[in-house]
């Protein structure tokens, strides 16, 4: 590192990415630097500066091999740092270690036989809260939330019909369970039920909210709230309000003819139900069928693959609904959670993939409703709404929520 950027950097202060210490610290205060910045997105940490930007420089000998043996006996899993020293005038030297984000997360302190989690909240490094805990087990691949058990649940809360269909009529399967204990020990098998730890064995979350027969009674971030106002913002009287429950996939039967006829809806088919008269218009003249036309305001399947992507992508680990709000210029889709894994909407626009849910999104690629592809904003959103609406969708990611905003058409 040059000087200059040295400089620069205890210029800008202590911030998300950097943190300043003395290199008198107690070996714990460093990893647990060094654990915040590995969890995160990575950084640096410069030894020989105080709190205020006052370059102290290195006093104890060795820093170099104090720094290692800091990294060996403190922090777990093992990260190997890059350690280089800067020479300042009156041959004053400050030590940086810098780290890129780690990718066996979580990373935990160890000290006093305790493993502590921590992580970078702007300019400090705090213990991860549960919800942390859990959105870093899963980034580490530790964790799978889709196939954790639901609390409450048992074979009961599934639809056996929607189950059956799924594995005779989409899977092809030649032996269909004739059991409930049959049923019970091949759902195990396939992630869609769970043991509890207490001798239970229960719904998991991808099997209640693809087959379950009311996913909210048990798991009450289940299906979509869907608002309508008729201004630019949330007033506190909406034209339409609703919580739609029931699960990801339809059940269909089979005709006579073999054609496929949907018996009961999923909360996809729902949700198309609920939103069709919000997002057309009827013209205002008769044709000679004795009908009204009817135009979209927004392009059908741009609407559809955001709604899906908010469903098979959400995080399960936040207690809030996702929603799909229509307001009097645009309609947005709000699906709870930061982006998964180090997706970032530059990365999703591009075309990168990285499903979160990824049983939830085999299943629902099973039947068809998931594009096999899996770069739906790329190849659908975004040109169709230039080609139908002629402007760009928005996409916002913070560390709450990804929020979709499709503009409302503009008659030219």
């Amino acid at each position: 590192m040059l000087r200059s950027e040295l400089f620069e950097i205890i210029a800008n202060g202590e911030n998300s990415g950097v943190e300043f210490k003395r290199d008198d610290v107690r070996p714990e205060q460093l990893a647990k630097e060094v654990v915040a910045f590995a969890n995160l997105l990575g950084g640096r940490v410069l030894l020989g500066v105080e709190d205020d930007g006052t370059i102290t420089g290195l006093q104890r000998p060795n820093p170099q091999e104090w720094v290692l043996n800091v990294f060996r006996d403190k922090v777990h899993p093992q990260i190997i740092p890059f350690y280089e020293e800067v020479l300042l005038e009156n041959n004053i030297r400050v030590g940086v270690v810098t780290l890129t984000a780690g990718i066996s997360k979580p990373y935990v302190v160890r000290h006093n036989n305790r493993e502590e989690i921590y992580i970078r909240m702007g300019d400090r490094s705090e213990l991860a809260t549960r919800e942390q805990q859990a959105r870093l087990f899963q980034a580490g691949g530790l964790l799978h939330v889709e196939v954790l058990p639901v609390a409450g649940s048992s074979f009961r809360s599934l639809d056996l019909n929607r189950m059956e269909y799924y594995l005779r009529d989409i899977m092809h399967d030649p032996s269909i369970p004739a059991t409930d204990e049959a049923w019970i020990e091949r759902l195990l098998g396939l992630g869609l039920m769970a043991e509890d730890g207490f001798g239970n064995r229960v719904c998991s979350i991808a099997g209640l909210l693809c087959f379950g027969i009311s996913p909210r009674r048990f798991l009450g971030q289940a299906g979509i709230r869907f608002m309508v106002f008729e201004e630019l913002d949330k007033e506190y009287r909406a034209v339409f309000d609703t919580v739609l429950d029931g699960p990801l996939v339809g059940r269909w039967e089979t005709a006579e003819a073999g054609q496929r006829i949907l018996a009961d809806e999923g909360i996809i088919e729902k949700f198309s139900s609920a939103i069709m008269p919000f997002v057309t218009e009827e013209s205002g003249t008769v044709d000679h069928n004795m009908r009204r036309d009817v135009s979209w305001l927004y392009p059908w399947e741009a609407l559809r693959e955001a709604v899906i992507n908010a469903l098979v992508h959400r995080d399960w680990t936040r207690s809030v609904d996702i929603e799909v709000v229509c307001y009097a210029d645009r309609l947005e889709v709000i699906s709870p959670g930061r982006l998964q894994n180090s997706m970032t909407i530059s990365k999703m626009i591009a075309g990168q993939r990285s499903p979160r849910n990824t049983l939830v999104v085999e299943i629902l690629r099973d039947y068809g409703y998931v594009d096999s592809r899996g770069m739906g904003v790329r190849t659908k959103i975004i040109p169709l709404m230039r080609q139908h609406n002629h402007v760009d969708p928005a996409f916002e990611a913070t560390d709450d929520y990804v929020r979709v905003v499709l503009p409302r058409q503009v008659h030219r």
